[in-house]
């Protein structure tokens, strides 16, 4: 039995060619409200930190705020023109295509956000994930999961198996966590 690939490149860049904005992350209140209860769980500062699948940016904008370094990658190329056009001015944001996890900034993260892409991962990449972010997070550094519930026949897999995967790795330790009807959220810490 083979296991289930992983969501690639060539399935974002053609959602991005489709719609300017695929989830309505510029418009939707569900969205915004997400990004408010995300926002209230960190810090109120980082140094540095990491955005791991930033789309066209508007998550981006706001945790910039937060931020002294702000690091997003997206896989699509599309994406991340958007996103930069977005955070244009903001000069400590770097939008940058990488293929994470295969694809990694260097340097260590206070802050590392995986939001709405771990059930994109096959197992392996979910695996890979995992240590590549407790590699690059700081000990008492913050990594923020939040993902979709409902089952989507496209992905891999659920969103709670994705927090699950993480809970389960004894070097992150649960400090926040709010479930709603859509989605669910965890605040981790690096131990």
């Amino acid at each position: 039995m083979s296991e289930t690939a992983s969501l690639g490149r060539t399935y974002f860049e053609s959602i991005y060619v489709a719609a300017e904005d695929p989830w309505s992350f510029a418009s939707s209140a569900y969205e915004a409200e997400k990004y408010d209860r995300s926002l209230s769980v960190l810090r109120s500062r980082y140094v540095r930190a990491l955005e791991i699948g930033c789309s066209i940016g508007v998550f981006t904008q706001r945790l910039a705020a937060r931020c002294d370094e702000l690091v997003a990658l997206d896989i699509s190329a599309q994406a991340v023109l958007r996103a930069r056009d977005r955070c244009a001015g903001l000069e400590h944001v770097h939008v940058a295509r990488a293929e994470f996890p295969a694809q990694c900034p260097d340097g260590q993260f206070d802050l590392i956000t995986c939001c709405e892409v771990g059930y994109y991962w096959s197992d392996a990449d979910l695996a890979a994930a995992r240590d590549r972010i407790a590699g690059a997070l700081v000990t008492g550094g913050d990594l923020l999961l939040v993902h979709f519930l409902p089952k989507v026949d496209d992905y891999v897999r659920d969103g709670d198996d994705v927090h699950e995967a993480f809970l389960a790795d004894a070097r992150f330790r649960r400090v926040d966590r709010a479930r709603a009807e859509r989605y669910r959220l965890d605040l981790l810490r690096r131990c």
